[in-house]
């Protein structure tokens, strides 16, 4: 079967064209459907990004049905593609027209095994293609499968006067989860712009908690709900605060919101990083699938 791939610069017109297909499965397309969603609120609200790729590609059946879809809108260098589950040829089709185009894509992020056949495509005729991450979707459905630990202090949202700190435990996320992943930090380029951390923290989706002093000890934020399903993220304890199991009550805090909102809550971690994916199993989440973040080396 030929597949076709129908380019979008705007979010509102990709969702309009593959929302419902993301909602048929808004865990595994959660990355994607937030960041359109936020995009989409962003561009109303006169929020302008920086000067970076910024782009959705739909793929179709000969019937005109949605299959799959990818997106390039990361602010931070080398702008990773991401990628979800499609047809393999589509994928194959997909990293030969980035490749021939000369769009410069050197990192490929998402679903396997399409994100292993795009970058593969790209490396085309003498690359290599290497895991940089391997990626663990986990989910809790259910309220009576969130366990709640019982920490002292309080969680409240962030408000203006955080945004100092939350930024900073922002930036510092990547490179304290690679360390605790066994990886050299000096490698993670992800980033946090400081107009998205304002934004998140402007729409109420930044959550600190509090030891009984008032001190922020602990952070989690959260995507806004696509296909009824929020993605939590980043989730943060400076290492002073560590192994008090703040990162837990915060988590759980935002958590239960999300349920009780009538969402599904989900979360990546990395396969590598036992601190996290202990806290999370901890608190009821369970595993769904697993992804990876890839690095092309060579020709791309």
């Amino acid at each position: 079967m030929t597949h076709a791939l129908e380019w979008y610069d705007e979010p509102r017109a990709f969702l309009g064209r593959a929302g419902a297909w993301l909602d048929a499965d808004p865990v595994v397309t959660t990355v994607v459907g937030s960041v359109a969603a936020r995009a989409v609120e962003d561009d109303a609200a006169g929020r302008k990004g920086g000067d970076h790729p910024r782009w959705w590609v739909v793929v179709a059946d000969e019937r005109g049905e949605v299959v799959g879809a990818a997106m390039r809108t990361a602010p931070f260098a080398p702008h990773p593609l991401y990628v979800l589950p499609m047809p393999d040829d589509a994928a194959r089709e997909l990293g030969r027209i980035l490749r021939e185009r000369g769009d410069g894509v050197t990192a490929v992020n998402g679903a396997l095994p399409a994100a292993e056949l795009v970058a593969a495509e790209l490396a085309a005729g003498g690359g290599t293609v290497r895991v940089h991450e391997g990626m663990r979707l986990h989910v809790v459905d259910d309220l009576a499968a969130l366990e709640e630990p019982v920490r002292p202090g309080r969680a409240r949202l962030a408000t203006a006067a955080d945004e100092e700190v939350a930024f900073a435990w922002f930036t510092a996320f990547h490179h304290d989860a690679a360390l605790q992943a066994g990886r050299d930090p000096s490698l993670e380029t992800e980033i946090f712009e400081g107009s998205e951390v304002q934004a998140r923290v402007e729409s109420g989706r930044v959550w600190l908690w509090e030891d009984p002093d008032g001190v922020p000890v602990s952070l989690a934020a959260h995507n806004p709900s696509a296909g009824g399903v929020v993605r939590i993220g980043p989730v943060f304890t400076p290492t002073e605060q560590r192994g008090r199991g703040w990162a837990g009550a915060v988590t759980a805090h935002v958590t239960r919101r999300i349920l009780e909102a009538g969402d599904v809550a989900c979360l990546f971690t990395d396969v590598d990083n036992p601190v996290s994916n202990h806290v999370y199993a901890a608190l009821g989440y369970r595993a769904v699938v697993d992804m990876a973040n890839l690095v092309v080396e060579g020709p791309a």
